[in-house]
């Protein structure tokens, strides 16, 4: 992907099976969003080609988006700091059943009705999240989480639509040592469960796949490069 300051990023290699979990290392401002986001189809490369479950980018940008979630990425899918965690969740499910299958929805309200519940259940489940162990319960306000709690409840909203790929920005930022080894093995999980994971980080755990993107000034001021690592499992 090229920008009007030069290559975001570039040279990059990634085959990502379900089930794996995929780090995308680097410093700040070297492309690994814009990575992330390329990969889910929501951001148009300038050049090269890419498949994700067999569909080709980016022309299939609005096919892959719709199988694939976002957890936490600044910008793009944060969380509303006025509504309540409850009021994400419903939102969420009611998104879910409005551009689900609306024709079975039509037919079968209370069935549907029933399922978007346990999907919330089991993607709260996943995510690790209980809001009732939160000081107002699905009351509590976004802005008073702290930011383990959000990025559970992101990951939660985006399992909601049960995605086969879930990409997460950041996943290691503004987290104590605990919180970040919290985080990883939550992403384990969801990769244990046969979804494709991508996730965003400064450093990445010693046992999965890392592709690392690092700041190139070579060619243009500002341009940056993402360079393919072999996996380290």
């Amino acid at each position: 992907m090229k920008g009007p300051r030069g290559w975001i990023f570039r040279n990059v290699t990634l085959q990502a099976r379900p089930g794996e979990l995929v780090a995308l290392e680097g410093p700040s401002g070297s492309g690994r969003t814009c990575l992330l986001l390329a990969l889910t189809g929501r951001m148009k490369t300038t050049e090269g080609k890419a498949e994700v479950d067999g569909l080709p980018l980016p022309r299939k940008m609005a096919a892959v988006r719709r199988f694939t979630g976002l957890g936490l990425v600044p910008g793009v899918s944060e969380l509303d700091p006025a509504l309540t965690v409850g009021e994400h969740l419903r939102e969420r499910a009611m998104l879910q059943h409005r551009f689900g299958d609306s024709l079975s929805a039509l037919l079968h309200p209370r069935r549907e009705r029933a399922a978007a519940r346990d999907r919330v259940a089991a993607a709260l489940k996943a995510a690790g999240f209980d809001p009732e162990t939160l000081h107002r319960g699905d009351r509590t306000s976004v802005r008073d989480l702290e930011r383990l709690e959000e990025i559970r409840l992101s990951i939660a909203l985006a399992l909601i639509g049960e995605p086969r790929v879930l990409a997460v920005d950041d996943a290691d930022a503004k987290l104590s040592g605990a919180e970040r080894t919290e985080v990883w093995a939550l992403l384990r999980s969801v990769a244990a469960s046969g979804i494709t994971v991508l996730a965003v980080c400064r450093d990445a755990p010693a046992d999965i796949t890392v592709i690392r993107t690092e700041e190139d000034r070579t060619e243009e001021e500002g341009a940056t490069d993402a360079l393919a690592e072999t996996g380290r499992s």
